[in-house]
């Protein structure tokens, strides 16, 4: 939280980097790959410190495993993904594993938080 007593979301900032569009060598595309993955870790990590809020949060150890709410965030994802261009083939199986593992580590950090 800000100063000013808001929530403002953090924004990760993406090296500079040449569309894919203009890549002209293997260097240029491994240059953008790279910058990419460093400003994916910094999203996931962002994500993960939300799942330590909802295993903080949830009343009990059975509301983290919500067959519900997977099958809601996988489809927010696959429209998302379609808006941008993204395969489905690539989108929901990462997903898909991203919230098995969200799943285990909010497990993790519920048990070890209440024992």
């Amino acid at each position: 939280m800000s100063a000013d007593g808001l929530h403002h979301p953090q924004i990760v900032a993406v090296d500079a980097r040449v569309d894919p569009a203009a890549c002209r060598s293997m260097v240029e595309v491994r240059q953008g790959v790279d910058a990419l993955d460093r400003a994916l870790v910094a999203l996931l990590a962002e994500r993960q410190r939300y799942m330590d809020a909802a295993a903080r949060i949830k009343p009990d150890r059975g509301a983290v495993h919500d067959d519900a709410r997977i099958e809601d965030v996988v489809a927010k994802v696959l429209a998302s993904a379609e808006a941008h261009h993204l395969s489905p083939a690539i989108a929901e199986p990462v997903w898909r594993t991203l919230i098995d593992r969200s799943i285990a580590h909010e497990f993790s950090v519920y048990d070890r938080t209440r024992s």
